[in-house]
């Protein structure tokens, strides 16, 4: 075996030859893979090409893998012909040096231990990798070179080699598959039938969809004043809250109706928001929070609510610009940090794609981010919450609801999204035709917006496991909160 150890141990720099490598693991893989062509199936799932050190042997194994794929033999026989044009290969002797790896039948002995060395060394490589640009990165003291980003893309690649490295066996068997579907029902027989997933706080939303399931992706979509980040909110703050209350009685957190939520708001701060909650915990609209128009019975309300709300496991990250990569980054830091199980997404149009260039398409860009974002809630295991804005075609119909096809800029939102919510006002767009008040037509209009006023429908307009419908909600603009409408014939339809 003296000519297989020697390849690939000559020339190129110091710092290569350092890297870890077995080559003769990977000689003797490929010779009891080619002595023994079953074993292929035992080490193919795992082991890819780019794993070999030795680019021929990469080479030789891919040749290997695409005859097998065919059902035709792979030995130096029928591998000959593939490598008589070869470089690297006439180097070592030409097509002569299959014969050679295939010289110790002993190899297929240890077949699945070479396979298993060459995958570990191959991630022992990337790390090393990943280790040289973060350190080269950091040595780099130009003006343009922002550390914090620079810490955001080493996470990223270390989540993809250690994703790599987790990747055998994540097919799940069916008594697995089963167990898991028995534990949601189980769940949802519980809670009285109505959820087996997380909850929204709203029973009206967790009846028509069983709560919020765990690898979907929720897209909640409205045109501007319609309350989209206001029902975010409501739900992350529900969901925070329930978690708490679950591990005040007892509940482990695999079988409790709420969890920690990281909500990454693009748009609004921090303290915006804070606000918001608090607005509507203490019962004082956000006006008079911003305004300080609070007396003092107001004032220890608010105080009250802030210190109930002080433990609340709701993480909120306001930086703006987030690029889908950064975002998950810093969903997978929290979900490692902080245990959460919901993310939200205040919206989906300002996070940016990883493309470099300024004319990059937009429409595939938004497409990389719902695909991301989709990725993101099965790789957490938990539901992501993505606001989206509409097109402005929903203003030129007489009726407003919007339709699916008014999700802005790209279809594949609606193909990766598990369920895709509306939120519906009529009394935002009934006080926009409010007529004076000696006009004829005011009288009717008054009493249309008395039957409408502080209602909102959520519609339910694609649902993967369930129905499609509606959901009749109130909402107190003052303190911006949705809650369940108690009296269901208060909204009942309008005879025609």
């Amino acid at each position: 075996m003296a000519e297989v150890i020697q390849i690939g141990e000559s020339g190129g720099s110091n710092a290569e030859q350092k890297l870890p490598h077995n080559v003769e693991a990977e000689a003797a893989l490929l010779g009891a893979l080619m002595i023994d062509n079953r074993l292929v199936e035992d080490v193919q799932m795992k082991l890819r090409a780019h794993h070999f050190y030795e680019p021929l042997h990469g080479r030789i194994y891919d040749q290997i893998l695409k005859l097998t794929d065919k059902n035709m033999v792979a030995n130096p026989v029928t591998l000959k012909p593939l490598f008589e044009a070869d470089e690297p290969m006439k180097e070592v002797g030409g097509p002569a040096y299959l014969a050679k790896l295939t010289g110790s039948g002993a190899s297929v002995i240890g077949a699945k231990d070479f396979a298993a060395q060459v995958y570990d060394l191959a991630l022992l490589r990337s790390l090393v990798g990943v280790g040289r640009e973060l350190v080269e990165g950091a040595m780099d003291t130009s003006e343009d070179v922002a550390p914090l980003d620079q810490i955001e893309r080493a996470e990223t690649e270390l989540y993809r080699v250690a994703e790599e490295g987790g990747a055998e066996g994540k097919a799940k068997s069916f008594s697995e598959a089963t167990k898991l579907a028995l534990e949601m029902a189980e769940k949802a027989l519980n809670f009285g039938g109505k959820l087996s997933g997380l909850t929204s706080g709203i029973e009206g939303i967790n009846g028509k969809t069983g709560g919020l399931q765990r690898s979907d992706l929720v897209i909640l979509a409205g045109r501007p004043g319609m309350g989209k980040s206001s029902l975010a909110m409501n739900i992350a703050f529900s969901c925070a809250q329930r978690f708490v209350r679950d591990q005040q009685d007892g509940i482990p957190p695999e079988k409790a109706a709420g969890a920690p939520v990281a909500f990454f708001s693009l748009e609004m701060s921090a303290d915006q928001l804070a606000t918001r909650v608090l607005a509507a915990e203490s019962g004082i609209s956000s006006e008079k929070l911003r305004m300080g128009k609070i007396g003092r019975d107001e004032f220890q309300n608010l105080a009250r609510a802030s210190a109930e709300l002080s433990n609340l496991p709701l993480y909120i990250d306001d930086t703006a610009g987030l690029s889908i990569a950064a975002l998950r980054t810093r969903a997978r830091r929290l979900k490692r940090q902080k245990g959460i199980g919901m993310v939200v997404v205040d919206y989906l149009q300002l996070l940016s794609g990883t493309g470099r260039s300024s004319e990059s398409n937009r429409v595939q860009e938004i497409s990389e981010i719902s695909r991301g974002l989709k990725q993101l809630a099965k790789e957490l295991d938990c539901p992501v919450i993505a606001l989206s804005q509409l097109s402005r075609a929903v203003e030129q119909r007489e009726d407003k609801r919007p339709q699916l096809s008014d999700l802005r800029e790209s279809g594949s939102i609606e193909q990766d999204a598990d369920m895709v919510w509306f939120v519906y006002r009529g009394d935002y767009y009934l006080e926009m035709r409010k007529p004076e008040d000696d006009h004829p037509e005011f009288v009717e209009w008054q009493e249309e917006m008395n039957r409408l006023y502080g209602l909102a429908e959520l519609i339910v307009a694609k649902q993967r496991h369930g129905s499609t419908g509606k959901v009749m909600m109130k909402f107190d603009r003052t303190v911006t909160r949705f809650t369940d409408v108690v009296d269901e014939s208060y909204y009942a339809e309008p005879r025609g």
